[in-house]
């Protein structure tokens, strides 16, 4: 027996436990007490590791006939916690599903989704048309602006006097007493080009609503991709989930038949919590999109299955084709177009604002000192040599010179947008495509192989995991690449527009003429 080696050990394994006895020394200067301090040593053993496993070690041993040494029994009893078989019923258990803030009222069984309604595009859309607010909000303000059409060509109103003169004097009814006529005749066609410039403004408006009609769709469209997309990434982490746990339990046997120790057992735990999590994190992240898109549509919407198709059908055309397509069809741009004819015509309003207007007056009466019956007439008419609207006509002109910038400035940060969106259109394209083609089939290879080679024994089980994540990840991130795909070319396509909540928008920008009393 080796004395020296023998009493090292003990020392070493009592020290990674805590126990380390004082006035101990394990050199060869103590060699000649090693049989008293092996005494000591194997007495206080027995009392700190007095476990299940050891004691049945010890009664396989005595039924056997075999006695272990000294050193040895001491060794495995000392050893690592991870180096020992616990029974099953010392393993540590499976972990519960989180119970932390769960959002039941909007649960669904999702191995049912025949009980709860299903969301289509055509559904939600058609939906949104009738109740999104903004859509309504647009219509109104094309009425608004033909109601201005219609009252700014009313002809002015006559005007019904009663004239008395000297009533009382001396007793009598006064000297005259009758009615008089007024009327205002408007001139250089002032209620004409009134007229004209408010239903140049609803044609604004029309293009406005067709804008805002737009931004809608597209709001609609994109958050309901984000919807199909989140609801692809669940069905993914539920399918991950399950891989996790059959980890798990597979971890397990491999610990019960000497394959895995219990640090593995532990992490698998673990894995399987985090999994399990992040499936939880999803299932939140499809009940915002369901809620937003709830938001955009105008109505309630159930936290139910969506369906559709995620990949895009036809690849869009090319960067200068968009663009001009975008500044001949965009209603934006065809609004400020139609709202630099408002300003010429504004232009030519404000021209003839200062020409006078004729004021005819006139009526019957009686002259009660000579007792006849007599008219009034008159004509008003007003001498423009002060104001002759000098600084309003200014002002129009260069309302019309800042609508012309206004197009330019349009046309140009249509580009600018469309840049971005078409730069994020084409990488996401290319890598959905080049996933698609390249990276999922390898990758859905790689695993099967991985998992053949773990089943000739050839590698071990975290080399699977590793692959099986990599292959999950890879599809995680094709429905995102898909999922930007779509929706940047749901922008594109409808205008790059825009903000489903947004106000609607009126046909006269900021700093232009707008509020007089009278439409003109």
């Amino acid at each position: 027996m080796k004395t020296d080696s023998t009493t090292s050990a003990i020392s070493r394994g009592y020290t990674q436990h805590g126990y380390v006895a004082e006035g101990w020394n394990t050199t060869r200067h103590h060699s000649r007490d090693s049989e008293l301090m092996k005494r000591k040593l194997l007495q206080l053993l027995i009392a700190v590791t007095a476990t299940t496993t050891f004691q049945t070690a010890v009664a396989q041993e005595a039924s056997m006939g075999q006695m272990m040494s000294m050193d040895q029994t001491m060794a495995q009893s000392l050893g690592g916690a991870d180096d020992q078989v616990l029974p099953e019923s010392d393993l540590p258990p499976l972990p519960d599903i989180p119970s932390g803030f769960a959002d039941f009222d909007t649960t669904y069984d999702y191995a049912d989704n025949a009980t709860v309604e299903t969301h289509t595009l055509e559904t939600v859309l058609a939906l949104a048309a009738g109740n999104n607010p903004t859509i309504q909000q647009a219509r109104l303000h094309v009425s608004a602006e033909t109601s201005k059409a219609l009252q700014a060509g009313l002809y002015p109103n006559p005007v019904l006097m009663y004239v008395g003169e000297k009533i009382g004097s001396d007793g009598s009814a006064g000297e005259f007493q009758g009615f008089e006529v007024s009327q205002r005749f408007v001139t250089a066609g002032k209620l004409q080009l009134s007229r004209l410039k408010y239903r140049q403004r609803a044609h604004v408006a029309e293009h406005l609503a067709i804008a805002q009609t737009y931004r809608v769709t597209n709001a609609v469209e994109v958050q309901f991709i984000e919807a199909l997309a989140a609801s692809m990434r669940l069905e993914l982490q539920r399918e991950i989930e399950k891989t996790a746990e059959d980890g798990a339990v597979t971890t397990r046997e491999q610990y019960n038949q000497g394959q895995a120790n219990l640090t593995a057992v532990r992490r698998a735990n673990v894995m399987l919590q985090k999994q399990r999590l992040e499936r939880m994190a999803t299932e939140n992240e499809y009940r915002d999109a369901l809620r937003r898109l709830s938001a955009i549509v105008g109505v309630p919407l159930s936290i139910g299955p969506t369906e559709g198709e995620l990949r895009p059908s036809n690849a869009l055309e090319s960067f200068d084709t968009i663009l001009a397509r975008l500044i001949t069809e965009s209603p934006e741009v065809l609004a400020a177009r139609a709202k630099l004819r408002v300003d010429q015509t504004t232009v030519r309003r404000e021209q003839v604002e200062w020409i006078p207007d004729v004021t005819v007056q006139g009526g019957p009466g009686y002259n009660f000192s000579n007792g006849d019956d007599v008219y009034n007439a008159g004509v008003q008419i007003e001498l423009p040599i002060y104001d002759r609207n000098q600084g309003t006509i200014r002002q129009a002109c260069q309302d019309l010179r800042r609508q012309q910038f206004e197009i330019q400035r349009m046309e140009l940060h249509l580009k600018e947008r469309l840049a971005s969106a078409y730069r994020t259109y084409a990488t996401a394209l290319q890598h959905a495509t080049e996933y698609d083609r390249v990276v999922i089939p390898e990758l859905r290879a790689a695993y099967r192989q991985l998992l053949v080679s773990y089943k000739d024994n050839r590698i071990a089980w975290p080399d699977v995991l590793e692959g099986q994540r990599d292959y999950f990840q890879a599809r995680m991130q094709q429905i995102d690449q898909f999922k930007h795909v779509r929706q940047q070319e749901t922008m594109i396509n409808g205008f790059l527009l825009d903000g489903g909540l947004m106000a609607a928008e009126g046909p006269v920008p900021p700093g232009h003429i707008d509020a007089v009393p009278k439409p003109r």
